[in-house]
């Protein structure tokens, strides 16, 4: 429409004011034009920038001068003209109407896509999805922590069940997981809303063997030299509600998985190193670990074999 409005009042102006009832007078001449520049700046916005919600509001102020701007020419005018005027004026305010409408859903959409697919994710799967927060303190300013998780092939330095992220574009990257019973998982991701510093929010693309999406935000902490590190993710587990089970029968609570994590993180950042225990020196990798069955008496068979069983 802005497409449209525009190229019109700059090709023909005369046709326009005509049609419209407006005078030929010297300001109609000018501002006739600069009001189809105006359109056009708006369809630039609309069809390149990813800001729709704030190019469509912009059309909203366009389309609220107008209206103030027939208003007046009305109350100046009579007979034919006037009619003309009070036609265009009606038209305008339906395009006002479609234009408030527009803008409303754009911002609704761009909130939704604030905390991405949580909404969705939630109604994916009965049970099987789970959302999830935790929040650390790191002794480092938030520009480094940030730039930090933003080489996203940084992370498996700290999230134990991360086998790989391959950066495969500017926002796109591929993520290889291990899974419950040595099960393997891969999956495509995209950032969707990046603020450098503060803010970073993705989700999975395609098909993806764990469908997730989560938020990172990077907060000065009041001591003004930490930065406090917010997370939400949001995944389906394999398997849904039993999944669920056997993570935590493995002791891959997924709660705990990512405080863990995150804990980590902020060894990683503030010692350069993820500092392990002698009993277990690789974490949770260690399968071996797992599962251990309860304490029973030895078999004959164990009896026999001595201490070497």
């Amino acid at each position: 429409m802005s497409l449209g409005l525009g190229v019109a009042q700059l090709a023909a102006p005369d046709t326009v004011r005509r049609i419209s009832g407006v005078d030929d007078s010297r300001r109609s001449r000018t501002v006739v034009p600069l009001v189809g520049a105006r359109e056009l700046v708006h369809a630039a916005g609309l069809l390149t920038s990813r800001r729709k919600g704030v190019w469509a509001w912009t059309r909203v102020a366009g389309d609220a001068m107008d209206l103030t701007s027939l208003g007046i020419a009305i109350a100046h005018r009579g007979g034919r003209r006037r009619r003309r005027l009070l036609a265009v004026t009606g038209a305008v305010a339906g395009i006002t109407a479609l234009d408030v409408l527009t803008a409303v859903r754009a911002t609704q959409a761009k909130k939704i896509r604030s905390v991405p697919t949580v909404r969705s994710a939630r109604r994916a799967s009965q049970g099987g999805v789970m959302e999830l927060t935790a929040a650390t303190t790191v002794r480092k300013p938030a520009s480094e922590v940030y730039a930090f998780w933003r080489d996203l092939e940084n992370l498996p330095t700290f999230m134990a069940h991360l086998e790989q992220v391959r950066t495969t574009g500017d926002r796109t990257s591929h993520w290889a997981a291990a899974a419950p019973f040595g099960r393997n998982v891969e999956w495509d991701a995209e950032i969707i809303e990046e603020t450098p510093g503060e803010r970073i929010a993705w989700r999975s693309i395609g098909d993806a063997d764990v469908p997730n999406a989560g938020t990172v935000r990077f907060v000065p902490a009041p001591d003004g030299v930490s930065t406090e590190v917010h997370v939400v993710l949001v995944y389906e587990i394999p398997g849904g509600s039993l999944g669920k089970a056997v993570a935590k029968y493995f002791g891959e609570e997924p709660h705990q998985q990512l405080d863990d994590d995150l804990r980590r993180f902020k060894q990683v950042l503030e010692t350069g190193e993820v500092v392990r225990s002698d009993g277990a020196p690789w974490g949770k990798r260690a399968r071996k670990e797992f599962p251990q069955r309860p304490a029973q008496p030895l078999s004959d068979a164990e009896l026999e074999k001595g201490a070497d069983a």
